[in-house]
């Protein structure tokens, strides 16, 4: 059996960003406007007032501090609160496709790969701009890139659901590398109106190179020593936007079509699950969890990645030993826990062992362990 191995990963970080201030500023804005147009209905019981936001409750409830998206001008409008994005001709290369094109690149050249030495592209992420053709056929397209793609959705967990895909192709001979995306423009699904949710996630996009041991030549090489998945269906995440919706006019437009939780049960469910879950994955590995290093978590909400560290290691975790990349970038969905590995990998010496770690709607959760070479 190959040995698999991530030789590269990369990352497109939007241009533009927003801060905590700015969100509640236009948030509050809103707020306003809606309890004044319906003071006589509020007054009469028929309709509740908003409650403001503040950069406090945020701060407190996920740690976040601002998040990265791809347009804010139509977010930080009271009267819209969504970006302003044009549509592009079918001949023009798709939003998720350019920033899918963009990470790429950078993994390519981090692992010191070219279009001729990859088989396989795959996009997994929460959300796909369109339902076909596939857009990792279009990412593959636009690379050129020779043999197949395909997309897949695990929420949350894509990434890590992804990167288990990539190296069942490389060790059953199916292909000799893969590129797996995560297109993540989470700013899309997110209700802006929503004060429990309205901070949450951030847009941004995560490459990686999956290969066999024997061809990777690169200088961030990491072994994948186990892959575990878990599914769990719950309804506490939930977003029922698709093409059914047509079926019947009445629930278009409704605030199920975006994305909401129930956020209290999913912390109470996903932490000790996703604990678990690490634990599980580091023994089937052979390894104890005090050999582990380091862990890459998905970056959801700081509280969430306190507890389940502690779960984990039985001890508040240590400077470095978890890194946060939420504060700057939010939720960012499956590119989250990637984003943590890309940015807070390469210091690690060879023979540093280290999980990633994703959780999110379904429920899902996905483990890697990986061993640095």
């Amino acid at each position: 059996m190959k040995q698999a191995v991530i030789s590269g990963t990369g990352l497109y970080t939007p241009a533009q960003s927003i801060s905590n201030q700015e969100l509640v500023e236009c948030f509050n804005a809103y707020v306003e406007q809606f309890n004044a147009d319906n003071a006589a209905a509020i007054a009469d019981g028929t309709v509740t007032a908003l409650e403001p936001s503040s950069v406090a409750f945020i701060e407190k409830a996920s740690g976040i501090k601002s998040r990265y998206v791809m347009e804010k001008a139509g977010i930080l409008d009271p009267k819209r609160m969504v970006s302003r994005i044009p549509e592009r001709a079918d001949d023009e290369l798709s939003l998720q496709a350019e920033i899918c094109v963009a990470a790429a690149q950078q993994a390519m050249d981090r692992a010191g790969k070219t279009a001729a030495d990859i088989d396989m592209v795959l996009v997994a992420c929460s959300n796909m701009q369109r339902g076909y053709p596939a857009m990792a056929v279009e990412v593959q397209s636009a690379l050129g890139i020779d043999g197949y793609g395909f997309d897949m959705n695990v929420a949350c967990s894509s990434a890590t659901f992804g990167i288990q895909q990539a190296v069942a192709a490389v060790q059953s001979g199916q292909a000799r590398a893969v590129l797996v995306l995560n297109p993540e423009i989470t700013s899309g699904h997110l209700n802006w109106r929503d004060r429990d949710s309205h901070f949450i996630f951030g847009d941004a996009c995560t490459a990686i190179i999956v290969e066999a041991e024997e061809t990777a030549k690169g200088a961030h090489r990491w072994a994948i020593l186990d892959t575990r998945l878990k599914t769990s269906f719950s309804n506490n995440i939930r977003n029922n936007f698709g093409f059914l919706n047509r079926f019947d006019e009445a629930g278009i437009g409704q605030p199920d079509k975006l994305f909401r939780q129930q956020g209290r049960k999913v912390f109470k469910d996903v932490c000790p699950m996703a604990a678990e879950m690490i634990k599980d994955t580091v023994a089937n590995a052979g390894l104890e969890v005090s050999q582990v290093k380091r862990f890459w978590l998905h970056q959801a909400n700081l509280n969430m990645n306190l507890l389940i560290s502690r779960l984990v290691l039985g001890r508040d975790a240590e400077p470095g030993e978890a890194p946060v990349i939420l504060d700057e970038y939010a939720n960012t969905s499956s590119a989250g826990s990637i984003i943590a590995f890309h940015k807070y990998s390469d210091d690690l010496p060879p023979g540093e062992l280290g999980v990633i770690c994703s959780f999110g709607a379904g429920y899902s959760i996905g483990c890697v362990v990986v061993k640095r070479i």
